[in-house]
């Protein structure tokens, strides 16, 4: 997996999915992935808005020097993991309007065949996860790109809340050891298809 390119892709307005990710680029360094970024969604929101949520301006200003997403992140990663909060079970504004600018890379064919999996979170345990993680994977296929969900393979993903499609946790409350298992099998488990998907094109 040395020469695995990933990267770990997140929105966060308070810190959830900020530790989700940070979580995710520790469990690939660990499983000897020789190259992994951690990015960041623009933030759109009016900064009246962040300033009147403590929580939301605290972040905001935790995670000043986390780069952004760009384009040339996408071409440049062989495998991408998403961790984004639910909203009204849909993905967030702001990684929605980065995801559209993405159409010259659809066009010429540079997303196909990247490995993606994905990691959300909601304000309640019914929240929308499943439908924002298949909101996203929806346009996945329209990429072209190889989806990498965790399934049942393994317990951690039943101890860690059992979504088979990408660890969900509740935003707010505080992450467990079984949530970070969840997210450290989910993402071996991307980083091992995203090596066979890298191997068979190389040959």
């Amino acid at each position: 997996m040395k020469d695995l390119k990933l990267a770990v892709i997140y929105y966060s307005a308070t810190g959830t999915n900020y530790q989700l990710a940070q979580w995710a680029a520790e469990a690939a360094k660990n499983n000897g992935v020789g190259e992994v970024k951690v990015l960041k969604v623009k933030e759109l929101a009016p900064e009246q808005a962040i300033a009147e949520n403590k929580d939301w301006k605290k972040h905001v200003e935790a995670t000043k020097n986390v780069p952004e997403v760009s384009l040339d992140d996408l071409e440049w990663a062989d495998a991408i993991i998403f961790s984004t909060p639910t909203r009204y079970g849909n993905l967030p504004s702001q990684l929605q309007q980065f995801i559209d600018t993405t159409g010259g890379l659809w066009f010429s064919g540079k997303l196909a065949n990247k490995v993606v999996s994905a990691m959300t979170s909601a304000s309640n345990p019914h929240g929308g996860q499943e439908t924002t993680l298949m909101s996203l994977y929806k346009t996945m296929h329209h990429w072209g790109a190889i989806i990498a969900a965790p399934g049942y393979t393994d317990k951690a993903i039943f101890e860690g809340g059992g979504n088979p499609y990408g660890v969900s946790v509740t935003a707010g409350e505080d992450l467990k050891d079984t949530t970070k298992n969840a997210v450290a099998h989910q993402v071996k488990r991307t980083l091992q298809i995203g090596g066979w998907v890298k191997k068979g094109l190389s040959e």
